[in-house]
């Protein structure tokens, strides 16, 4: 007969195996990151990347202690709000979302979820987070700060076009960080002297009316980065080539897709300190109290090919300030 001091000791060890059963019948849930990509994988591959490249640097190793969910909105933004709405209903523990257009989507499905984001114009301005030394709420990341760069932008699109009087300026109205980036690029244009034509965009379809609708309008034209237009920058740039037009970006995609001339951060570089951010969040750092960070290095790319093709003389001075080359 076992005495009542064995059959505690009995029932302790039985209840001590039932969690251990349990997790051999259910194995235990990895730390999971919903990757909200704004274009396609093809497109997005070379961040994405550097992103699982710095991660597994940090321990974290895809498929052995983390996993990845990746969804892609291949630049149409209602799908940002659907993928959005799955990570929440996935239970996912952190959601990556590289623009403006995806992080308000993920901010709306959750105010619970850390959320941090890999590339945003104006995080403050377009209300993202309350400052970028404080963020507070479940949303922090990067910043990349395209339209405090306008000026410089700009300055250097007049070294490459000397007779510039008229800039057009392309943007997708849906995306408040395009808009933004827009309104600053005018804003800088405008205190020079400059007419500023702006055509706005939200779909694919809107694209080449805006081209129809920019012709004998402008000199050269300024691009704002964003999902929509990033998917379609082949057949912008095309567009733009076919009108003699010289281009401005914010992203080196842009000109390695046939853009004349780009100036921003890296963004490869901005995915791998997004990583960065994630390790913080998963070992139980609070998004809010993560001060959201600027980009301290800014690429200048040109594309040679493009600048021959429109008949342009790139000045000897810019070609030595230049970051890379594309011919």
């Amino acid at each position: 007969m076992i005495g009542r001091r064995e059959f505690i000791t009995l029932l302790g060890g039985a209840a001590a195996a039932w969690p251990l059963a349990a997790r051999a019948q259910h194995p235990a849930k990895l730390p999971t990151i919903g990757l909200l990509g704004s274009t396609t994988a093809l497109i997005e591959s070379q961040r994405v990347a550097a992103f699982v490249q710095r991660l597994r640097q940090l321990g974290w190793i895809e498929n052995r202690n983390v996993a990845i969910e990746y969804r892609w909105a291949e630049g149409r933004p209602e799908r940002f709000a659907e993928i959005a709405a799955e990570f929440v209903q996935l239970k996912v523990d952190l959601i990556v979302a590289p623009t403006t257009p995806a992080v308000i989507a993920a901010k709306q499905a959750t105010s619970v979820i850390p959320i941090v984001v890999a590339t945003a114009n104006d995080p403050v301005g377009t209300g993202l987070v309350a400052s970028l030394a404080r963020p507070g709420g479940n949303v922090t990341g990067l910043s990349n700060q395209l339209p405090d760069t306008s000026p410089k932008r700009l300055e250097l699109l007049r070294e490459v076009v000397p007779g510039l009087r008229r800039l057009a300026i392309l943007a997708n109205a849906g995306n408040p960080g395009a808009t933004v980036d827009m309104r600053e690029f005018e804003a800088t244009a405008r205190m020079l002297g400059l007419e500023t034509p702006t055509f706005e965009i939200r779909r694919a379809e809107d694209i080449a009316p805006a081209f129809e609708a920019l012709k004998g309008r402008a000199d050269a034209l300024y691009v704002a980065a964003d999902p929509l237009v990033n998917t379609n920058r082949v057949r912008i740039n095309t567009l733009a080539l076919g009108a003699q037009l010289p281009t401005m970006h914010g992203l080196r995609e842009y000109v390695e897709a046939g853009g004349l001339i780009s100036y921003g951060p890296n963004i490869p570089v901005q995915y791998r300190r997004a990583a960065d951010y994630v390790d913080k969040i998963l070992r139980g750092a609070k998004p809010g109290d993560l001060p959201v960070e600027q980009p301290s290095k800014f690429d200048l790319i040109i594309n040679l090919t493009t600048a021959k093709t429109l008949g342009l003389t790139i000045p000897e001075s810019f070609l030595l300030r230049a970051d890379e080359l594309i011919e």
